[in-house]
């Protein structure tokens, strides 16, 4: 085994959610919220007689719900699982430690409403497989021998993403993170860097990571991805966001932890979504060879530095310094 590879700690856990169903997410303005997801190419939807916002993808799913609050946070996060493994999922909650409470106001009540060791209010209920099944096949971008490869720019479509792949939040303590989503859910390390971030999959059949940790002095939500349809869905995303007047981010690159092509925009709060084309695939039931790889080694294989403000927590109690 190489020495950045390590062994599935979890793997034996019986049960486990197989997707994330949607998210919820708090923003201090409804209005700019509604700007930016619809240059995001995101169908956007007022609910609840417009105190409300619903997203939605290519697909046609609800990925989120956007709440209207002072400050941005996540309200809470859902995923979905086979009804043949709830109950036993019922007692891995109940086993991990979890704080049981209610579903909060104008959520559905139905399933299972608890916090993780951060206080994040997560839901576990029955429910359709939202993530792919199957590695879409790769879209190689260009054309063959005496045909064009692209088109002119007054012939570019509006990106519309096609679907949620997953969701990254801060944390102050990775492996803490890592040990009660695998107890708890069931969810398994993909791969990490030491005790700074940590990317996990659902064992049935799940995009390299359904659920990544990145520690911070507290918790907090950093971004959604987005899956598009390839590399050059991901450039005309950032285009357009540009030319929508959202030009701060981080890319156009790639990543070497789930390989995947990425251009992350940032919105009007200081976190992220990312157009995301491409990322590793881990199927039903199969190993997935999890390592540790060292900061410098781990985040993107090419593309722009980083920029200082990607890994900074507009929720944490010293964001008001930065």
């Amino acid at each position: 085994m190489p020495d950045n590879q390590l062994a599935g700690p979890h793997s034996a856990i019986p049960s486990a959610v197989h997707s994330i169903d949607h998210f919820a997410l708090n923003v201090p303005s409804l209005a700019d919220a509604a700007r930016f997801y619809r240059a995001f190419g995101l169908d956007v939807r007022e609910a609840r007689n417009g105190d409300e916002l619903e997203l939605r993808s290519a697909d046609g799913h609800r990925w989120a719900r956007i709440l209207p609050a002072p400050d941005k946070s996540l309200a809470y996060l859902s995923f979905n699982c086979y009804e043949r493994d709830f109950d036993a999922l019922a007692r891995q909650i109940d086993a991990a430690g979890a704080l049981r409470t209610d579903a909060p106001q104008g959520a559905e009540p139905d399933g299972i409403w608890f916090h993780d060791p951060d206080g994040n209010l997560l839901q576990v209920n029955t429910g359709p497989k939202t993530s792919p099944s199957a590695k879409a096949p790769h879209v190689t971008v260009g054309a063959g021998a005496n045909a064009r490869g692209a088109v002119v720019r007054s012939q570019v479509q509006t990106v519309h993403p096609e679907r949620l792949s997953h969701v990254l939040l801060f944390t102050p303590d990775v492996l803490r993170a890592l040990d009660f989503y695998a107890r708890a859910i069931g969810l398994r390390l993909s791969d990490k860097s030491l005790d700074i971030i940590a990317f996990t999959h659902a064992p049935h059949g799940s995009d390299h990571h359904l659920v990544a940790f990145a520690k911070s002095a507290a918790r907090g939500w950093h971004h959604a991805a987005w899956d598009v349809r390839d590399i050059d869905m991901v450039g005309q995303g950032a285009a357009q966001m540009a030319a929508a007047g959202y030009t701060r981010g981080w890319g156009t690159g790639r990543h070497v932890l789930g390989s995947n092509y990425f251009h992350y925009v940032q919105d009007p709060w200081g976190s992220f979504n990312e157009y995301s084309a491409d990322i590793d695939f881990v199927a039903a039931d199969q190993p997935w060879p999890a390592g540790d790889f060292a900061p410098e080694d781990s985040l993107y294989q090419w593309g722009p530095d980083v920029p200082p403000d990607f890994i900074h927590n507009t929720e944490a109690p010293d964001a008001s310094a930065h």
